[in-house]
């Protein structure tokens, strides 16, 4: 077996020690942020040696992507159950503003400016994600009355993101003008997209 880290054996997949370090870093990102996330600080809050932490994952970079991966999937998972339960603009709303959390998508947010393999991934898990998303508010769009023509489903679904994701992050500075107004203009459009 080669030494390079390429070839380098990494500990099982379905591990529950691999488990522990992927939740522990979680942890540790979302109350000191990202550049708190090492090895030694992940392991110690797993209760687990250090070299644990490379025998599961060759990189750092690996680690913080299966954190990303495990929130991104869950919300992929309670999106489908919400919007199969209940399918509504209410829905999508409530997915975009209660979703995987301000605090982690900052974390992440930051990181991908510094790391293009987490960039990448958090590109690639946005798009498939507008996808579910667009296809959801299409759906629920053509039952309802016509929208204006320049009123697409793709216009619908960026303003409700666009609204949730500058609250979220202007909230998480402490700023809040204009918020209460926009969320009541939103709560009338939920009930009525077309505006009759």
């Amino acid at each position: 077996m080669t030494t390079g880290s390429s070839n380098r054996r990494i500990g099982a997949e379905d591990s529950g020690t691999r488990a522990r370090l992927i939740e522990a870093a979680e942890q540790v990102l979302l109350e000191e942020g990202y550049a708190a996330v090492t090895s030694r600080r992940v392991a110690a809050r797993a209760g687990l040696k250090p070299q644990l932490v490379h025998y599961y994952f060759r990189t750092m970079d690996h680690l913080f992507l299966e954190v990303f991966r495990r929130r991104a999937e869950a919300g992929f998972a309670q999106f489908q159950r919400a919007i199969a339960d209940e399918p509504s603009l209410r829905t999508i709303w409530s997915s975009l503003t209660h979703g995987t959390g301000s605090a982690f998508n900052l974390e992440f947010a930051a990181l991908a400016n510094h790391r293009k393999a987490i960039r990448a991934e958090m590109a690639n898990y946005a798009e498939r994600f507008r996808t579910m998303q667009l296809e959801a508010v299409a759906s629920i769009l053509s039952g309802r009355e016509p929208l204006p023509d320049a009123i697409t489903p793709d216009v619908v679904l960026m303003a409700l993101a666009g609204v949730a994701q500058l609250i979220a992050l202007e909230r998480a500075l402490g700023v809040s003008g204009g918020h209460d107004e926009a969320l009541a203009f939103l709560e009338r459009y939920l009930d009525n997209p077309a505006g009759t």
